[in-house]
């Protein structure tokens, strides 16, 4: 197993997410649990430190299922990280009420790790609102050695996340971002990333894999990486494209079962980063995947000022296009939660005075009805 330094610790450089848990017929909130216990025990016997739950995954039994298997091992032989649940604005008013419970979940004194869970758009206001305490409580908690590290995640854009920073940076020790190389271009990871590295901060991955899409390319873009690599799966290319990144310090993979366990932990018993030539193809290889799927949106913002609603269409598009890309999925609905009900997709009229002055000459009004249709279906 790679290690990384972080701090005074070291740290594998595969984790093991608890988002993708073994169930049972399918259930989300019906963990096997022996499963778990027979990959934590690879895990750990491979050289695997860092596990990672959240309040949220599973329904809510993920802490319950990592802390019972991970029970069975000395505490200062694995960290665990854990996260308070500010997706869910409800939540803003009862972080000591769900830090306690989640002690209690997870069956331990403290968390290793511990991070505003999912920085977003949505949540920025109430994450910043000093009425709910959240950071006053977080940084207590680390006083009182109940809280080892603190940090973040997310999944907001790249100004969300600058805001997030300019006001709690200086208490943050480590940043978790949505991290691929598909994502490098597509989400704009490339300058979060950069920008966190500036502020000092190691980075930690989550979505290596993009949900299980890049562990299959088409045949024309798996031939482009074997003629460089012949002996590495397209899965490990992905993981490969990370270690050539200097600021990553944990890569956190969802593994959902013994064999991707096993086949992952095989990936990072080496570190072998990605040469300029090989980063070049596989960046070659997400233009190959976006390609097909997404608008080519250059937020050249002719449009906004010809559009009688006044909407912000280039940023509307690049939803629609996480949202076609992904399949449907939580970022596109999440970050429309903070547009104003006027300015959703739904307030496009269909004038096309927008279309009228399309260098791209895309055809934006099919594409935000389209956008509104999948929303409905999605909300339904």
């Amino acid at each position: 197993m790679i290690y990384r330094d972080f701090k005074d610790l070291k740290l594998s450089a595969l984790g093991m997410g608890a988002m993708r848990l073994p169930v049972i017929n399918g259930v989300y909130g019906d963990i096997d649990q022996p499963q778990v216990e027979k990959m934590v025990d690879y895990a750990m016997e491979h050289g695997v430190n860092y596990y990672d739950t959240a309040y949220g995954y599973h329904d809510g039994m993920s802490e319950a299922a990592m802390g019972k298997a991970l029970s069975r091992y000395d505490r200062d032989t694995f960290y665990l990280a854990d996260k308070f649940p500010g997706y869910d604005l409800s939540n803003m008013d009862k972080v000591e009420e769900i830090f306690e419970e989640q002690l209690r979940r997870c069956g331990v004194d403290h968390f290793d790790f511990y991070l505003f869970h999912n920085v977003c758009e949505m949540n920025i206001d109430q994450y910043l609102d000093p009425q709910y305490g959240i950071l006053e409580y977080l940084l207590e908690q680390k006083k009182n050695g109940r809280i080892s590290h603190l940090g973040f995640s997310a999944h907001g854009a790249y100004d969300v996340i600058r805001r997030f920073l300019d006001a709690y940076g200086e208490h943050m020790e480590f940043c978790q971002l949505q991290l691929n190389y598909v994502d490098w271009t597509f989400q704009n990871a490339k300058e979060k990333y950069e920008m966190v590295s500036e502020f000092g901060l190691p980075v930690w991955v989550m979505e290596p894999l993009r949900g299980g899409g890049l562990c299959k390319l088409s045949e024309q873009n798996a031939a482009l990486l074997k003629t460089l690599r012949p002996e590495e799966s397209v899965t490990a290319w992905a993981f490969r494209f990370l270690q050539s990144l200097k600021d990553v310090r944990v890569t956190l993979s969802g593994m959902s079962d013994y064999q991707q366990m096993a086949e992952n932990i095989e990936t990072f018993e080496a570190d072998a980063p990605l040469n300029k030539e090989e980063t070049k193809a596989v960046l070659e290889v997400a233009a190959n995947m976006l390609g097909a799927k997404i608008l080519p949106c250059t937020s050249c913002r002719y449009c906004t000022s010809h559009c009688p609603k006044e909407l912000d269409i280039p940023g509307l598009l690049a939803l629609y296009n996480e949202h076609n890309y992904t399949g449907g999925g939580f970022l596109a609905p999440m970050a429309l939660m903070a547009v104003p009900a006027d300015k959703q997709p739904d307030a496009c009229i269909g004038c096309k005075s927008c279309e009228a002055v399309c260098p791209q000459q895309l055809k934006i009004s099919e594409a935000l009805a389209d956008f509104t249709e999948q929303l409905k279906a999605g909300a339904m």
